[in-house]
């Protein structure tokens, strides 16, 4: 999946908190590709980078995967046509949440 297109449907927009955990924030936008089941069951989740305002919907690239060792499901990493992040950059930007789980980060070559 790594450099196709999708589009987000944005459900926790940059600025908001996690509908479960009330303690962790949303500096990313993040939601899920519509019509793409995940290992959990529900639609792929994915975090969106390189925009920094809250926004509903988002089409961009796939960046990266992220691989929970410790968790059934993999996200998905979205930016922006053109735009990249590295390894450390996406490590950083997606602490707030990936802190808890094992998380390796798959990339193109």
């Amino acid at each position: 999946m790594i450099g196709k297109t999708v589009t987000v449907t944005v459900d926790r927009p940059l600025g908001t908190f996690h509908p479960k955990h009330p303690d962790i924030y949303y500096p990313v936008n993040y939601g899920y590709i519509e019509g793409i089941m995940a290992a959990d069951g529900e639609e792929q989740d994915a975090y969106i980078l390189g925009v920094d305002i809250p926004v509903t919907t988002f089409t961009g690239k796939v960046i990266a995967i992220l691989h929970r060792r410790d968790d059934v499901e993999d996200k998905w990493v979205v930016a922006p046509e053109g735009m990249s992040f590295s390894k450390e950059k996406i490590e950083q930007k997606l602490h707030f949440q990936e802190q808890y789980f094992q998380t390796e980060i798959e990339m193109a070559p």
